[in-house]
């Protein structure tokens, strides 16, 4: 099953995809070889503030009313080693483009870099296809409601 299937969301454009799913090591070194290649920073810087975004207003809609709760149940869902667990369940490590020293100390394996391009793929769903479509993709994936 691809990452698509698992997220249920299938990319217009699969650039964006791609590009949540580059490491910057592997952008860097592409580049040395002269072909052209974009990393995932940007989309994780945007796929994080989404994120934040969708669990506010989902935590919302489930019933929780203070802002003290909000910030401690969203607190608790956007942790590394949550979003990690989710990255993981959809198979990202597998996907992901290293750059040769990630590859040999296995990142594929790191929750921080699992919980990154997790962030990145939110970002990616986020340009290809608007916040609607990363709510439809984050609720399923919280099952906060």
């Amino acid at each position: 099953m691809s990452i698509e299937e698992k997220l249920n969301y299938t990319f217009k454009n699969k650039y964006f995809l791609n590009r949540a799913l580059t490491r910057k090591a592997y952008a860097l070194e592409q580049k040395q070889q002269n072909i052209y290649c974009e990393d995932q920073e940007i989309y994780r810087t945007l796929g994080d503030a989404v994120l934040k975004a969708v669990l506010i207003d989902l935590l919302i809609k489930s019933g929780v009313n203070s802002r003290g709760e909000i910030t401690s149940r969203k607190k608790s869902l956007e942790r590394e080693e949550e979003l990690a667990k989710i990255s993981d369940r959809l198979g990202i490590g597998s996907n992901l483009k290293f750059g040769y020293g990630e590859t040999k100390q296995r990142a594929d394996k790191e929750p921080y870099v699992l919980a990154e391009t997790f962030e990145a793929v939110i970002g990616a769903i986020y340009l290809d296809g608007g916040f609607d479509a990363c709510i439809k993709t984050i609720e399923k994936l919280f099952d906060i409601l």
